[in-house]
């Protein structure tokens, strides 16, 4: 961090996911321990449900103990090093968000000092704050997707491939179920999106017109202006209220369908498999393993949903940090002009 924190690089400030592909390529090789850490621990999730079917296909059901306590054993061999990776993928993907957080906020103090006086001339007071504390938190938690949103779409396939060794029906349920959920969230992420963007440049220009009142409280206080002012602000605050509520609602919505989704998906697939159970076309194990898979698959799919959510707002914080970012201080001119000699 100490080179990062001496010199935080050049930004691609040419678009909002150029600004965030340069915050990964700044810090390759987390990226990269934290993608290999996340794709670990979700793969390692798949694991669970055969090594159960197995002990009870090979040890429970024939009464083969030595057999049951092998897989017992890999079973607890399993659970550690399930722990050590989820361990080590939070461990990584938080030192990722804390990296591009405090590499946006130098870029950010740097681009102000090169603003220099031309600073209040073309951006408020609100608005930078706004983009120093909100925004970067904001793009910092969308890179959460370079590690479990990778991991997630390889444990999609290993469970696929998996379930495709008991049944190719249900490999097919899940290989088109999984797919239809995502897309099915795919419109509310564009309102979300709309909605975000609107609220946030309202709420930047709500900060800026609060500090422009507190800096000129006695002046309005000696004009009489203050209750007026005081108006305007409570209108504008009412406004974005108002905003919050939309962003809410959307917000909502995609969290109550990443939720419940998955669950309903994960019925049917067990509804599913215990038919076939009952008819004999797959074992008592293999039910077992294939509820695992399904409960398995919550995880990357919700994955899959969060990652969309981040993306979409650190989208729209970084278009806000690139358009700061292209400000110039050649803007700034002199309000009066300068006689020529």
């Amino acid at each position: 961090m100490t080179s990062a924190i001496m010199d935080p690089g050049t930004p691609d400030s040419r678009n909002a996911g150029r600004y965030l592909w340069w915050l990964v390529t700044s810090q390759r090789g987390r990226v990269v321990a934290g993608a290999l850490l996340g794709t670990g621990w979700t793969v390692c999730l798949t694991l669970a449900p055969y090594l159960l079917s197995r002990a009870i296909d090979d040890g429970l059901t024939p009464g083969h103990w030595p057999a049951l306590a092998g897989w017992a054993a890999a079973l607890l061999g399993y659970g550690v090093l399930t722990a050590w990776l989820a361990i080590m993928r939070h461990r990584t993907m938080t030192r990722v968000r804390m990296d591009a957080a405090f590499r946006s906020v130098q870029v950010l103090a740097l681009q102000a000092t090169r603003l220099g006086a031309a600073l209040p001339r073309q951006i408020t007071a609100g608005e930078v704050v706004t983009i120093g504390f909100t925004d970067v938190a904001m793009i910092s938690e969308a890179l959460t997707v370079t590690g479990p949103g990778v991991g997630s779409v390889l444990a999609y396939v290993v469970v696929a491939g998996l379930l495709l060794s008991v049944s190719p029906l249900l490999a097919a349920v899940v290989l088109l179920g999984v797919p239809l959920l995502v897309v099915v969230l795919g419109p509310l992420l564009g309102r979300l999106r709309g909605a975000e963007t609107g609220y946030r440049s309202r709420q930047g220009e709500l900060a800026a017109r609060f500090g422009d009142i507190a800096a000129g409280l006695r002046v309005l206080n000696g004009v009489g202006g203050k209750d007026v002012y005081a108006e305007r602000y409570r209108r504008g605050s009412q406004d974005l209220r108002e905003q919050g509520y939309r962003v809410g609602a959307v917000t909502s919505w995609i969290q109550a369908l990443g939720v419940g989704l998955p669950t309903l998906f994960l019925g049917a697939v067990t509804w599913l498999a215990a038919r076939m159970a009952a008819q004999g076309v797959i074992t008592a194990g293999e039910l077992v393993a294939v509820y695992g898979y399904a409960a398995v698959l919550v995880v990357p799919v919700s994955f899959f949903i969060e990652g969309g959510y981040g993306l979409s707002r650190g989208l729209v914080a970084a278009r806000r940090v690139v358009r700061f970012l292209a400000l110039e201080p050649a803007a700034a001119v002199n309000d009066d002009p300068v006689d020529p000699p």
